[in-house]
């Protein structure tokens, strides 16, 4: 059954059970990133983490699009504060790191639906996320050079995602990908016809609520610190999350569910 969580300003929010959709929800300026937004997909974020039943986090666009980048309009509102804050623009762009970051880090299994224009920012949110499964009309743009600024804070995202060289090329071109090319180069994990999206991500769904959310959160947490350390110097740590989670109540209550060939508990029935 679903629920409807509290109102926002930028974002429409749905539950179902244990899954959060969170819809960018601006679709005049096709869902573009106010600071507002960015605020309220902390705020989202944060309640998520802290209410003891959302395990997936599911983030989409209103209108047809996914997301247009950043609302210019907060650059020129910055801008015209920069006499009495210096720091004025540098917050405004801190803010949408900070943000990338929460989603990157955060325990939760997290799943883009990407359609229509998935630019700038948006394209570093599709960077962040777990799952990311694009529409065959998605257009990707990472258009900030052109612009005369930076992708800064979606940068390390890009790199870590398509790797250095690709990342690199994707900046001096002001990259323009459609859903194909991304798969390709596997900024998105797999592309499906509009009409089958909802489906995709139904399976999708389906096979993350079928894993525990505490071993998805500690696999997560692991996979993040192997990215900067050798194997051989995470032997022990790794073995030590390991037995952590098969003495817990997730690892006796698998193996045995395992053994007595039934669903385990975290399962949706």
């Amino acid at each position: 059954m679903s629920t409807a969580p509290a109102d926002f300003e930028t974002l429409a929010l749905r539950r179902e059970g244990p899954v959060l959709h969170v819809t960018l929800n601006r679709p005049e300026q096709r869902n573009a990133m106010s600071l507002a937004m960015v605020l309220e997909l902390r705020q989202a974020l944060a309640a998520a983490e802290a209410d003891g039943q959302t395990r997936v986090l599911v983030l989409r666009g209103a209108g047809g699009h996914f997301c247009a980048g950043a609302d210019l309009r907060d650059m020129a509102a910055a801008r015209s504060k920069l006499a009495e804050d210096p720091e004025a623009l540098v917050k405004v762009n801190a803010a949408f790191g900070d943000l990338c970051v929460a989603y990157a880090s955060t325990g939760l299994a997290t799943v883009a639906v990407l359609e229509g224009t998935v630019m700038g920012g948006g394209l570093g949110l599709a960077c962040v996320v777990d799952v990311a499964l694009a529409g065959s009309g998605a257009v990707f743009r990472l258009p900030e050079t052109s612009l005369g600024v930076v992708p800064a804070q979606i940068a390390p995202f890009l790199v870590e995602r398509l790797g250095y060289a690709e990342a690199k090329r994707l900046a001096v071109t002001g990259g323009r990908l459609d859903s194909q090319a991304a798969l390709t180069l596997r900024l998105v994990h797999a592309v499906h016809a509009a009409g089958a999206l909802d489906h995709a991500l139904a399976a999708v769904l389906a096979d993350i609520l079928h894993c525990a959310p505490g071993a998805v959160a500690a696999t997560k947490a692991l996979m993040a610190r192997a990215r900067f350390h050798t194997p051989s110097s995470l032997v022990r740590r790794a073995a030590e999350v390991f037995s952590q989670a098969a003495l817990g109540p997730e690892g006796l209550e698998g193996t045995t569910a395992f053994l007595e060939k039934r669903k385990a508990n975290w399962v949706p029935q």
